[in-house]
């Protein structure tokens, strides 16, 4: 008969340790993000711009449009259009 307690034990053995290595992993690659705004910030580029870039990207185009136009609304509303 297997022991329940030793199977869950060592499942959760088995989750925290993978867990430890992806937050290891995570931390690297933060670094490594880290480095390359680095550079482009010694190369003249403004990194608040591109990490505003990155984050259009990321966006569909239909969502994208959509922040935009309602940003412009709002730059209008408050007189800055």
């Amino acid at each position: 008969m297997v022991d329940t307690q030793s199977v869950a034990a060592d499942q959760l053995k088995s989750i925290i340790e993978r867990i430890e290595r992806l937050e290891e992993e995570k931390k690297a690659l933060s670094d490594d993000i880290k480095d390359v705004y680095g550079e482009a910030k010694a190369n003249g580029f403004d990194t608040k711009v591109l990490r505003k870039i990155i984050s259009l990207r990321k966006q569909d185009r239909d969502e994208r449009m959509e922040e935009e136009a309602i940003l412009e609304l709002y730059k209008q509303a408050l007189g800055m259009g």
